[in-house]
């Protein structure tokens, strides 16, 4: 393969052809009938968590002491809590922090996680070993200990909150980017580019980051759950957001400790979060399938 030949096979971002691998995991994605449902279902969702309190009467904190546990009916479709607030509006509230808490985490993390995994599989040799044991190192650290610290020393605070998710679930995205980067800085085309006497930079987000995305998308799509899922169990712990702010953690622990006089107030934000975090699932795995290397030659 002369390099002549080489520089014009450049990647998918600069190769007419390779937009249709895009286009086929698009079609392949249609075809699984349980991701397309759950796309259209996550969105459906998405779009009433963050219209929905905009277009209600009734605020997540107002307040109505003689309807305090009232159940589902008319005037609130989801009940009211002991503090006679309507758990519909603040179900949809809820929503916004988990949605917020779970795409800017996820975003923390994949931005970190890319860089430092690309960075490590480009070097290789003994800074690769060096970056991976510092990731194995940070591994063995017990995260609920890190975020009580975290707590201790800045305080109770939503940003902080995101970047203490985003701090640990990084670690899984260094590893799978630099598996990906190693296979790939060996492949024929990236070879030519070093020989063209292209920069490493242009070697790094011209070439490998674009054979990267597909990887990562998927992991992504599959994050965006796992961090809802952690920032439920620490609001669960009381290490979440804090009132009046509510996450749909918030309110499943809420309605825990109300659940025998007043079983709404759990089962309601139980039932959202549970069908959003099996929308996102279905959607990563129908993802990771239509993006699959090996269906994508068939």
């Amino acid at each position: 393969m002369s390099i002549e030949s080489a520089k014009s096979k450049d990647f998918i971002s600069e190769d007419p052809g390779g937009s249709s691998l895009w286009k086929d995991a698009w079609i392949r994605l249609r075809a699984n009938r349980l991701a397309t449902i759950s796309l259209y279902f996550f969105i459906f969702i998405s779009l009433l968590t963050i219209l929905g309190p905009e277009i209600l009467t009734s605020s997540y904190e107002d307040q109505d002491l003689n309807n305090t546990f009232a159940p589902p009916g008319k005037e609130s479709f989801f009940g009211t809590d002991n503090l006679g607030r309507d758990l519909f509006a603040r179900v949809l509230h809820g929503g916004r922090i988990s949605l917020a808490v779970g795409f800017l985490a996820t975003a923390v993390s994949l931005l970190i996680g890319v860089a430092y995994g690309m960075t490590s599989g480009y070097l290789g040799g003994k800074m690769d070993a060096l970056m991976m044991r510092v990731v194995d190192i940070l591994y063995s650290l017990p995260f609920t200990i890190f975020v009580i610290l975290l707590m201790v020393l800045f305080g109770r605070n939503f940003i902080l909150l995101f970047i203490a998710i985003g701090a640990v679930e990084w670690l899984t995205m260094a590893r799978i980017t630099r598996g990906q980067t190693l296979s790939l800085k060996q492949a024929e085309f990236i070879e030519a580019a070093r020989a063209l006497g292209y920069s490493h930079s242009r070697v790094l987000f011209r070439h490998i980051l674009p054979n990267l995305l597909g990887p990562v998308i998927v992991y992504a799509t599959l994050t965006v759950p796992a961090v809802m899922l952690l920032e439920a169990v620490l609001s669960f712990l009381g290490l979440g957001v804090q009132a009046p702010m509510s996450s749909r953690g918030s309110l499943i622990k809420e309605g825990s400790e109300k659940m025998e006089i007043a079983p709404w107030l759990i089962f309601f934000p139980g039932l959202f979060f549970s069908l959003t975090l099996l929308a996102l699932n279905f959607l990563g795995d129908g993802l990771r399938d239509a993006l699959d290397p090996k269906a994508a030659k068939d």
